[in-house]
């Protein structure tokens, strides 16, 4: 798979080599506040954060890794000023989310979306997990989804204008992985508290709805994984490649923004992947 160095929002490799062009924004969020967890690196949270504020958003970005965060703030705040603030945030934190919530409302006056990003993996066989290793991947994953949300709600409620949430989940909740029970299972938890989520914010005018990527090019993903395994996935899929973040990215934007009025409730698969 060929492999670039990374760009606005993510790996971008040129055009001509299999990729698609990265689309132009077209005002889809003009005007809305939108928040971004785990938006700092070069992974889909970035890619998230550089679409909403192609798409005319203001975004708050947030990370726990302050000095990421701090360099992405940095680098948005120079090409769109004004448009952007950062909130360091631990979704394990429940005073974080919190803050994270109240400071972004602070900031732009309140908040339209949420895009609750922030998970973690690994690689471990079931037979040789830890506990610690199971209920991290699952507080992260899993509780800091339902952290954030909960908070998001009580704004939004209180606002009264409606709003939006996408979480990130993955094909794997549907999908068996070898190495990935821990990951796996918080995903399809999440997906499943996206629909029941959905179904109580309904009265309020509020949607709820989660993307399900396959498999996204980030240069993180070598933590977890090897490039021969990267590569023999990525073989799997009906384009022959993994998906760039920015092709992540634009789906969450398609359901945070008015297009998406009547999905809630709803897992977007953002895969090419055959049987």
């Amino acid at each position: 798979m060929t492999r670039a160095a990374a760009g606005r929002g993510g790996l971008e490799p040129p055009a001509g080599r299999g990729h698609p062009e990265r689309p132009a924004g077209r005002g889809l969020l003009e005007g809305k506040v939108v928040v971004v967890t785990a938006a700092a690196g070069a992974g889909i949270g970035s890619a998230v954060a550089e679409r909403c504020l192609d798409e005319g958003a203001r975004v708050v970005l947030s990370d726990s890794h302050e000095r990421r965060l701090g360099e992405a703030f940095e680098r948005y705040d120079r090409s769109r000023p004004g448009r952007v603030w950062q909130v360091p945030c631990d979704v394990t934190d429940e005073a974080a989310v919190r803050e994270l919530i109240d400071a972004a409302a602070g900031r732009f006056g309140r908040i339209d979306v949420l895009v609750n990003n922030a998970g973690l993996g690994g690689n471990r066989p079931v037979a040789e997990m830890a506990d610690e290793e199971w209920a991290r991947v699952l507080d992260v994953t899993l509780t800091g989804t339902f952290r954030c949300t909960r908070a998001a709600l009580r704004r939004m409620i209180e606002q009264g204008t409606g709003g939006a949430i996408v979480n990130n989940a993955s094909v794997l909740g549907w999908r068996a992985q070898a190495g990935q029970a821990h990951y796996a299972a918080a995903k399809a938890g999440v997906m499943a508290f996206t629909r029941c989520a959905a179904l109580e914010a309904a009265a309020h005018g509020i949607r709820v709805n989660a993307v399900a990527p396959s498999l996204a090019e980030h240069p993180f993903l070598e933590r977890v994984m090897s490039r021969p395994e990267l590569d023999e996935l990525a073989g799997r899929e009906a384009f022959g490649r993994a998906a760039l973040p920015w092709e992540v990215a634009t789906v969450v934007a398609f359901l945070a923004s008015d297009y998406a009025s009547y999905l809630t409730g709803e897992v977007i698969s953002v895969s090419s992947q055959h049987p």
